[in-house]
């Protein structure tokens, strides 16, 4: 039986999470349907003239469908950096738990420095430049991959851990080879992990808004970030289109969150349950 003080927090808790997250959204959502006076004194309040429609046509056409570039690259800077954070990071993963050695505690502490230390940005762009890379949607791809790679790493690598070896065993007698070992075998197992992963890192890559500021200049180049530039200026800020321009680019991870939270927990947690 629950205790009656379980039950009060619990709902304390749930009622401070929506007012923590709701609130925000509906001034986003209210403040985006109001005209440009309106919305200029910023305040919480159901807009006396709605402009939905008004606001979303003048955020999609502003600057000759900036937006629409910016969905179709921050898609592809997001589909590219998952797939490869997924196939090198469960393959490092991998290695380190079931193969360790005496460059084990090496990997280890570049890992951990991975997520410990912060980027250097003007020696990244020398890099870039260098390798003809700065200003192009590949260098950014790469940027993404090396920042987020430690922590995908991490989960793998305590994933693999739940796995028994003898699944390994049994593969190795009936004649697989390494490649199709961990191809046709581990890889499958890691399905609940990848979920994680996969959804975890696509937001964030896809909510990025440093990394593309600092390695990918160009109105050509711009990501659904970016765009929030188009209605701020030195001296004046449309704050009903910039609004509408949040609004829009916060819908796909809430979609995503909305139908894979469960898949994220499980991802997050099996490691350290099972483990």
């Amino acid at each position: 039986m629950k205790r009656p003080g379980g039950i009060l927090s619990g709902i304390v808790a749930i009622a401070v999470s929506a007012v923590v997250f709701l609130v925000p959204f509906a001034f986003i959502f209210l403040t985006a349907s109001k005209t440009r006076a309106e919305s200029a004194l910023l305040e919480f309040s159901l807009p006396t003239e709605w402009a939905i429609w008004e606001n979303l046509v003048a955020v999609v056409e502003a600057r000759d469908y900036m937006l629409l570039t910016a969905f179709v690259n921050s898609t592809i800077l997001t589909v590219a950096s998952i797939a490869i954070m997924v196939v090198f990071a469960a393959m490092v993963g991998y290695v380190m738990q079931r193969r360790p050695n005496r460059w084990t505690p090496l990997l280890n502490a570049l890992v951990l420095a991975g997520l410990i230390i912060p980027p250097a940005v003007v020696p990244t762009i020398w890099v870039l430049q260098r390798l003809g890379l700065y200003a192009t949607l590949g260098g950014l791809i790469l940027i993404e991959v090396a920042f987020g790679l430690s922590f995908c790493v991490l989960l793998f690598r305590a994933f693999v851990a739940t796995i028994p070896r003898e699944v390994d065993e049994a593969a190795i007698i009936d004649g697989a080879g390494p490649v199709r070992l961990f191809f046709q075998v581990v890889l499958p197992l890691l399905r609940s992990v990848i979920v994680t992963v996969v959804i975890v890192q696509a937001v964030a890559v896809f909510n990025d808004f440093q990394n593309p500021l600092y390695f990918l200049p160009g109105d050509e180049n711009a990501t659904v970030q970016l765009t929030l530039y188009n209605f701020r200026s030195q001296f004046t800020t449309q704050w009903n289109l910039l609004f509408m321009d949040i609004l829009l680019i916060t819908v796909p991870p809430l979609i995503m969150y909305a139908f894979f939270n469960r898949q994220i927990v499980a991802g997050l947690t099996s490691g350290a349950v099972k483990g």
